[in-house]
């Protein structure tokens, strides 16, 4: 078979084309070309009908007869007469050898030829045939557009699909010019019908640019208003619109709006009144309705084009707009009696009801400028009518509430059915009002749209001002309440109250339309009316009390959110309750809540009082008590404890519901058991936020429900929601608040959170993402931490900021040291993870990790910061050798192991080691120790700094020691302290002392160290102690005896801590030879002395049980300013001990004290977090905003480095100049000076704190870094300034050391709760001048 005959090529087509048609699902889904060939390359191994197909078998057939013959030829010859195979063994070689002979012969390569031409004919006609089919369809459907375009256009929308798609012929001037004259109103009706026909067929662009436009534009304009030529006019418009440049669409818009204002002035439509109702099939209103929505539609489209146009032509275009919407500026002006007109701002609200046109409008700066100077200077009228109509629509409703239209009612209506031509006059002027206000709204946001305020309008007799127009939107609101979040329809949309709460919620987002809009007395009166009058046991007013106060709560929550919005609840008296005596809006929104929380409203009935009113007042409060200014006013009320209350009711309530059974009808128990679920996380939800403070943290602990909230919050962590819709950021700082604590650390070890983190560390750190394809081989790490580890890294430093959470997590925990480790071994605790990363001293260790080089700098990097701390390092030191494992692996680090002449292996990890190892061996400020650099340089000595396998360091990890005064003569205080026998009077001498200590301090202040120093806090602390009304706590009734010290014994912490102590006095020189002793003693006495000042703890923290958790450094610090002489260290220690200020500067002396009650003593939370740092988060807020909200971005938070810093009495953070001058500051000038010396430093280190926080490096910065450059004296008029304004509130709250949670008025509020209470209205005031801290 040689050549295929015609009948063979036909039947071929056939078959291809059938084969085609089975494959045209998989081809037509191919992306390309290349797709689709490769498909049908592979048919036969992905088809499994490959071989079914007609054409295969047409395929297979001609090449059986085609080569037949020359395979069976080629078979006989390779195979012997015996039956053997000539070629070899095996039947697969045979069939290879006939294959390559068959491709080799005449035969395979004829019919492959014949194949392939007749392929190519039989495609080639394949592709005719679709070709002409393809001319044929695309001719009949211009036969019958054509055919359309001659009939008579019928459609009643002007801008239908048929005005964009129609094909144009092409015209020439001389037929315009015919059409011009022949559309002339002069000529018949019917020629001016088929000249229409004929001008909708033209190009648009020829049209506009003809000679004869001009007369055209006239003739349109007037055919607008004649019924049977309107609709051809439009479509001719609309097909303009589209098409055409905004120079010329911007004749044809204001052509467009003259012939409406004067289709309306000559038609004089009547505004339906009582039963009467407006058709919009009339064809007078039809025609003016389609008119308005092609204008609409333009309204809509311009913006986006008319920048690239000159101004003069956008001004046009919005004039014409506004004169058209003003012609009937006197809305509502006429007689009583008279019918009102209806008017075109109620067709374009009918069109378009939320104003979507003006948005558009007012969104760029280049339209709103001309549109608000418009408005100004010739349009204000649009204005008055708008609000007009908005004060219209809330008066009606007041004067018959039962009789105005609801318009949920009306737009369900409206939305229930497909298209509606009917609407009453009540249903007009609600879509009148629902555009003026949502014209209003986009007004207010703008500073030039709030210029146009005042205005004056009719029966008023004062203009309307911006805070008269949101009181009348409050109103609006009350009116009509509707819960929010209940439905999100279009009905719900259009309700007065969802248009109310948008402006009022766009107003809150705006700090200065806030501050000019809401920030005003008479709108948080109005806000607060129904709360002040349901406190005043008056019934309630309110349509629907439930929906309207969640309404109101959440208003007061957006603006309890901003600062502006705190300060105007908190301090400013602008609400008049009972007897024209005015109060607080904190005070009325917590006493309101507590009401709610207790259902002690008896104007309100059990069905109004909801969970969910009284969870959104909880969460205006919320609000407030996040703050720590804000928890300071709502402290007295108990709110935790009510909050706490209502939660164990509710969750004990929870567990009682009875479970559904298989088969029951779902009922009243399922619904009833998920609201008080969602009740009961509501509950946590607003407990859980009291930790945002370190105040509000010891309040919660409290309560008892910390483990629960936390919980809470891990398992919203994991799913990473928000805090809530007003937080802008995640639990991250709520987090290192709660880690800062031993009873919040603890919470967060049970919760699952310590796991979880450890877990996700380890699969970042060592795993990696197997779950994502490998495009590109993973890039080595140029960074000691990569960036995807970074995260995980400064988790775990936020978790280990504090020593007791450190203490908590690693406190009597031995390291794993396995002899073996499996590589699929993850770690889950603190200590496994310090095991793998950090004590890596074994080969079953470093045979462990993937990357060893990376995970163990990971690790070291931890251990540096973990380090910083001083009682967190003398944990890890007494627990797993750090610092000897760390000096082995240095010595394991060298070139020849055997012998004494290896050198060091200069590696990332030897680099690491060799830091951590000089800043846990050297104590000292900045310019007392200097630590090597972690990078390494280029040259030769890449690394200049000595290596070492054993201490002490190299002298070049210290610098010279500072010079000690120790000569008083040159002193002036030193004179006053000498003849301080002289005065009697106590306080007279304190006055004396301070001035002379600033004095010192402004000049001359390194004489304040050595032996003035010494002299300088002996007295002060003898003469305060010696004090009726200084003395704080009760004198220290202690004989030093040695009998006394025979049950001393100290702890490896404590006797590390006695080293470290001892090295840095020897190298400031300041202590004698026996000084070891000296310091042991005196430790031993105070230890003594304090174990009987505490309580014996029942609690089940670890730092709450043997003492307390770390070294005493104060009086480390004592001793050496006293120069290791330990008669005056215990003597000044015991007098300090009955003083206010020891309960703040000296932290183990109050530790579980039984000073404090016994709750708070057991808690585990130290003065020094719950009061100190309080404040000064309060303070830096207030006086240094840049330094709190980079904290705020952090995730960290000022009170951990305030605890670090504090409890370490600034070692290694200061030179010992400055710790000397902290310590005496806070002595001499009073505990609130340590506040105020916190946020000093942090304004101190402000440029570098802003600096560290974009580069993500804020919590390694400042735990790493000593404090560069900070001279007490240097801030010390600082500080006085703090003093004068603060002292009064910080003091006054140390003073409440001795009952923290309550303070004098809680018990009063709590039982009276009079919104009147004198004692509740002055706590809140503003801060008054300072007061004696004595």
């Amino acid at each position: 078979m040689s050549q295929l005959s015609a009948e063979d090529e036909a039947e071929l087509q056939s078959l291809l084309k059938q084969l085609l048609r089975s494959v045209n699902d998989r081809i037509s889904g191919a992306p390309s070309t290349e797709c689709a060939e490769e498909i049908l390359l592979h048919l036969e191994e992905t088809d499994k009908n490959f071989h079914n197909y007609e054409f295969v078998k047409y395929l297979r057939q001609y090449v059986e007869s085609s080569l037949g013959t020359v395979v069976e030829e080629e078979t006989k010859n390779l195979t012997r007469p015996d039956g053997q195979h000539a070629i070899g063994s095996g039947h697969d070689t045979l069939i290879h050898a006939v294959t390559r002979r068959t491709r080799d012969s005449a035969e395979y390569q004829q019919m492959m030829q014949t194949l392939k031409n007749t392929m190519i004919m039989v495609v080639e006609s394949l592709i005719n045939k679709f070709e002409e089919d393809q001319m044929r369809k695309e001719e009949m459907h211009r036969e019958k557009q054509h055919s359309q375009s001659n009939s008579q256009y019928t459609d009643n929308c002007s801008d239908s699909d048929s005005s964009f798609n129609q094909s144009y012929a092409f015209i020439r001037q001389e037929q315009l010019q015919a059409l011009a004259e022949k559309l002339d109103s002069s000529r018949p009706k019917e020629v001016r019908w088929e000249a229409l026909q004929a001008l909708c067929c033209a190009p648009p662009s020829d049209v506009l640019s003809c000679e004869s436009w001009s007369s055209l534009r006239r003739s349109l304009s007037a055919a607008l208003s004649e019924p049977d030529l309107s609709d051809h006019v439009l479509q001719f418009f609309a097909k303009s619109f589209s098409s055409c440049p905004l120079n010329v669409t911007r004749e044809i818009y204001t052509s467009l709006a003259k012939s409406v204002e004067s289709s309306f002035l000559s038609h004089k439509l009547s505004f339906p009144t009582g039963s009467a109702v407006v058709d919009i099939n009339r064809p007078e209103i039809s025609r003016l309705l389609k008119q308005i929505r092609l204008m609409n539609d333009f309204q809509r489209e311009v913006t986006t084009f008319w920048i690239r146009h000159p101004e003069k032509y956008m001004e046009e275009v919005i004039e014409s707009t506004f004169s058209l919407l003003s012609c009937y500026h006197d809305h509502g002006s006429a007689p009583p009696g008279t019918e009102k007109a209806l008017e075109p701002i109620h067709l374009l609200a009918l069109l378009d009801v939320k104003a979507t046109w003006f948005n558009k409008w007012m969104h760029g700066y280049y339209s709103r400028t001309v549109v608000l100077r418009l408005l100004e200077r010739k349009y204000k009228s649009l204005i008055v009518a708008a609000l007009q109509q908005c004060i219209h629509y809330s008066e009606s409703f007041e004067r018959s509430p039962n009789e105005t239209t609801d318009p949920q009612s009306t737009e369900q209506q409206n939305t229930g059915s497909v298209q509606r031509s009917v609407y009453t006059g009540k249903e007009l002027e609600y879509a009148f009002f629902v555009h003026s206000l949502c014209v209003l709204g986009k007004l207010l946001i703008y500073s030039n749209g709030r210029k146009l305020f005042p205005i004056r309008v009719r029966k008023r007799k004062d203009p309307v001002s911006l805070t008269d127009l949101v009181v009348i939107l409050i109103n609006i609101m009350y009116q009509h309440p509707k819960p929010l979040h209940s439905d999100t329809s279009h009905t719900d949309s259009l309700s007065p109250s969802g248009l109310a709460i948008e402006v009022l919620w766009m107003l809150c987002e705006r700090t200065e339309c806030a501050a000019e809009c809401l920030y005003q007395t008479p709108v948080i009166e109005t806000l607060l009316a129904p709360v002040i009058a349901l406190l005043n046991g008056q019934q309630s007013k309110l349509k629907s009390p439930a929906a309207t106060l969640t309404l109101i709560a959440d208003v007061l929550a957006r603006i309890a959110n901003t600062d502006r919005g705190l300060a105007l609840f908190l301090y400013e008296k602008n609400l008049v309750v009972a007897h024209s005596e005015r109060t607080f809006p904190a005070h009325v929104i917590v006493q309101f809540t507590l009401r709610l929380l207790e259902k002690e409203l008896s104007s309100l009935s059990e069905s109004d009082v909801s969970h969910t009113s009284c969870g959104a007042f909880i969460f205006v409060c919320r609000q407030i008590y996040n703050t720590c200014e804000g928890l300071q006013v709502l402290r007295p009320y108990g709110l935790h404890k009510a909050v706490a209350a209502a939660w164990k009711k509710t969750s004990s309530l929870s567990e009682r519901v009875p479970t559904p059974v298989p088969g029951a009808t779902v009922g009243t128990s399922t619904q009833e058991l998920q609201n008080m679920l969602i009740w009961e996380e509501t509950l946590l939800d607003s407990l859980l936020n009291f930790s945002a403070t370190p105040k509000g943290l010891l309040l919660l602990q409290q309560t008892g429900a910390i483990n629960e909230c936390v919980s809470y919050m891990f398992s919203r962590f994991t799913k990473k929601l928000q805090v809530s819709r007003c937080e802008k950021f995640g639990y991250g700082t709520m987090v290192t608040q709660v880690a800062a604590t031993a009873p919040g650390v603890a919470a967060l070890h049970s919760s699952g959170f310590v796991r979880a983190l450890v877990v996700e560390l380890w699969s970042v750190l060592e795993c990696g993402s197997e779950d994502v394809g490998v495009v590109r081989p993973k890039p080595t790490p140029m960074e000691p931490i990569d960036r995807s580890c970074l995260k995980s890294f400064l988790s775990l430093v936020n978790l280990l900021s504090s020593s007791q959470s450190v203490w908590e997590l690693l406190g009597r925990q031995p390291l794993a040291n396995k002899s073996e480790y499996t590589l699929r071994e993850m770690p889950t605790s603190i200590p496994d993870l310090i095991d793998r990363l950090i004590a890596v001293n074994s080969d079953a260790k470093i045979h462990s990790l993937f990357h060893y080089e990376q995970s163990h700098t990971f690790g070291l990097r931890l251990l540096s910061v973990l380090c910083c701390n001083l009682d967190s390092f003398l944990l890890l030191e007494s627990q797993f050798n750090i610092c000897s494992m760390l000096l082995q692996s240095q010595r394991d680090n060298v070139t020849e192991l055997d012998t004494d002449r290896g050198e060091f292996i200069i590696d990332n990890v030897s680099v690491e080691r060799t830091h951590v190892l000089v800043r846990v061996g050297a104590v000292g400020g900045p310019s007392e120790r200097k630590l090597p650099p972690r990078a390494l340089q280029e040259g030769e000595d890449p690394f200049p700094w000595p290596m070492f396998s054993s201490y002490p360091l190299p002298h070049c990890y210290t610098l010279d020691p500072p010079k000690i005064h120790h000569s008083s003569q040159e002193a002036e205080i030193s004179t006053f302290l000498a003849s301080s026998k002289d005065f009697k009077n106590e306080e007279k001498w304190m006055e004396i002392c301070r001035r002379q200590y600033c004095k010192a301090m402004t000049s001359k202040p390194n004489v304040l160290t050595g032996k003035v120093l010494a002299d300088l806090l002996e007295k002060v602390v003898a003469r305060l102690s010696n004090s009726g009304t200084e003395c704080f706590f009760s004198p220290a009734q202690y004989k030093a005896e040695e009998k006394s010290l025979k049950g001393a014994v100290l702890s490896s912490v404590e006797q590390l801590g006695i080293n470290t102590c001892l090295r840095y006095g020897s190298f400031l020189k300041l202590l004698p030879e026996d000084a070891v002793n000296k310091l042991t003693l005196l430790i031993k006495h105070i230890k003594t002395f304090l174990s009987t000042q505490r309580i014996k703890s029942a609690s089940q923290l670890i730092t709450q049980q043997d003492g307390y958790p770390g070294h005493d450094w104060l009086a480390s610090t004592v001793f050496l300013a006293m120069a290791g002489d330990v008669d005056r260290s215990l003597g000044l220690l015991l007098n300090l001990s009955s003083l206010l200020t020891s309960a703040f500067i000296w932290p183990a002396r109050i530790h579980a004290s039984v000073h404090v009650p016994v709750d708070v003593a057991e808690s585990g939370i130290s003065p020094v977090y719950w009061c100190t740092a309080h404040y000064v988060e309060m303070l830096l807020k207030a006086e240094v905003p840049l330094v709190h909200s980079a904290f705020r971005m952090s995730g960290f938070t000022p009170s951990q480095m305030c605890l670090h810093w504090l409890t370490q009495c600034f070692w290694n953070y200061l030179d010992w100049t400055e710790i000397c001058h902290y310590v005496s500051t806070c002595v001499v000038m009073g505990p609130d000076y340590q506040v105020y010396m916190c946020v000093a430093v942090f304004k101190h280190l402000q440029p570098d704190i802003l600096q560290r926080t974009q580069s993500q490096e804020l919590q390694v910065f400042l735990k790493e870094e000593p404090i560069q450059g900070f001279k007490v004296s240097d801030y010390l008029e600082l500080m006085e300034g703090l003093e004068r304004s603060y002292r009064h509130v910080v003091l006054t709250d140390m003073k409440t050391i001795r009952n923290p949670v309550e303070n004098k008025w809680s018990k009063r509020i709590i039982l009276s709760r009079r919104i009147n209470n004198p004692e509740i209205r002055s706590s809140a005031g503003r801060w008054s001048p300072a007061v004696s801290w004595r």
